[in-house]
């Protein structure tokens, strides 16, 4: 019992140290450090510089005796260590923490920060104030990190005292589903948490949460809410909605969008607002619809040897408009084979913004060696999965008869040759009648 109590006295005291080292669990995160060179003024093309960094990560306040317990490497330059404070433990996520001696890790960027008014008309009330407060005189810096198997997406800015290395979370905005799939027609959410620190100033002084569309260029504005003054923006988006109660009860500002519509593949921006402070994540949505096939002339006729038989697959409402049409022919016996791509069509898209394509093939029994006909099957591969559309073949008139049509012909043989036989047998039984009874009457 003794060396019982002892054991577990030394492992409860190696809990504590690794946990109180490590800050609960939380990772020791690389990241790329990256501001404007010095000595360049502004410009399109500002050079940017990067230092390799290093942050490690607790949920509660460094003591001395938690600094002496770490050990920074050599190759990166003290300046670039940070000893960050999280409290809402947003850096702690698993995704953000690989296992050890892995080959994947995070991503992570380190960029100073500026605190300004924001210029946005549903934000601009968080700074009413022409005055900048004594609480922005210090280091500021935002980290942007995207977790393994894009699994999280996080935007956080830090506050340090003035040549201080230990930053302290002030504002953390992340999303849990950096990418989306959705099918056509159905709700889609779109994750958006925010949290701000309750200890800081800005804290009750008012939130603002935006929702930005981009796509090749293109952008719209979906969704803002003042939180300040209770109110949302006209915008001309329909079906986009925010849960309120979520909102301020626990900073949930996921936008949900009622159906899903080709027009909403694209990157939805979240940001949120608070006096002199912004944070951003980027959400990724595609709509992925698999297309509906259909084999035209149904049903196929009757082929021919020597005639050519046109037949035509037509793929519809597919998004998005990638595409992989193919042929595939199975004869009698079940053995199947390409026929190739056929002669494919461009895309033509409709006002719901799907697309169609077709694809023509010639079948021709001599060229094709369709035997005596089978199963011609359309395969249309797609992001959303593969589809197949079959249509039945028969070809008459092929002079290589199958083995079933050779059976046949047996029997039809034998039942002809046992008639003829019956008949032959009732005839001369007939004529051996008449023949004696006049034999009879001649007598």
């Amino acid at each position: 019992m003794p060396e019982i109590s002892t054991i577990y006295k030394i492992s409860v005291i190696a809990f504590t140290l690794f946990f109180g080292a490590s800050g609960s669990g939380c990772p020791v995160l690389e990241c790329w450090f990256v501001q404007e060179k010095p000595g360049h003024g502004g410009g399109f093309s500002v050079p940017m510089s990067q230092e390799k960094s290093l942050m490690f990560i607790r949920t509660e306040a460094y003591s001395e005796e938690s600094l002496s317990a770490l050990h920074p490497p050599a190759d990166i330059s003290p300046s670039r260590i940070y000893y960050m404070t999280d409290p809402a433990g947003t850096f702690c996520s698993a995704a953000l923490n690989p296992p050890k001696g892995s080959v994947n890790k995070p991503k992570c960027e380190i960029n100073p920060f500026m605190p300004h008014a924001s210029m946005v008309r549903w934000a601009s009330a968080l700074t009413d104030s022409a005055q900048s407060p004594v609480y922005l005189q210090a280091d500021w810096f935002s980290v942007a990190a995207q977790g393994l198997d894009e699994q999280l997406t996080l935007s956080n800015i830090m506050r340090a005292p003035s040549a201080s290395k230990e930053p302290q979370v002030i504002l953390s905005v992340s999303s849990k589903t950096p990418v989306v799939r959705s099918r056509l027609g159905e709700p889609v959410l779109l994750d958006c948490g925010f949290w701000v620190d309750a200890s800081s100033p800005v804290h009750g002084s008012g939130f603002s949460v935006e929702w930005r569309y981009q796509f090749r260029g293109e952008g719209r504005l979906v969704l803002a809410y003042d939180g300040k003054n209770d109110r949302f923006a006209e915008t001309s988006e329909t079906g986009a909605d925010i849960n309120i109660t979520g909102l301020y009860e626990k900073g949930n500002a996921s936008l949900i969008l009622e159906e899903s519509q080709v027009r909403h593949s694209g990157t939805y921006i979240c940001t949120v607002y608070l006096p002199h402070l912004l944070a951003q994540v980027a959400v990724d949505l595609e709509i992925v619809e698999p297309p509906s096939l259909s084999i035209y002339p149904s049903p196929l006729p009757l082929l021919v040897p020597g005639q050519a038989l046109v037949v035509q697959c037509e793929a519809s409402g597919f998004a998005p408009h990638t595409l992989d049409l193919s042929w595939e022919f199975s004869d009698a016996d079940g053995t199947s084979r390409s026929l190739g791509q056929g002669s494919v069509t461009g895309h033509r898209q409709a006002s719901d913004g799907t697309f169609s394509q077709s694809s023509r093939l010639e079948l021709d029994s001599g060229k094709l060696g369709l035997g005596r006909g089978g199963e011609v099957t359309c395969v249309a591969k797609h992001d959303g999965g593969t589809r197949r559309a079959a249509a039945t073949l028969s070809v008459i008139g092929v002079s290589a008869p199958s083995i079933e049509d050779s059976m046949a012909m047996v029997a039809v043989a034998l039942v002809l040759y046992g008639l003829i036989k019956f008949l032959s047998w009732t005839l001369s039984s007939s004529d051996s009648s008449e023949t004696e009874s006049k034999d009879k009457k001649e007598k």
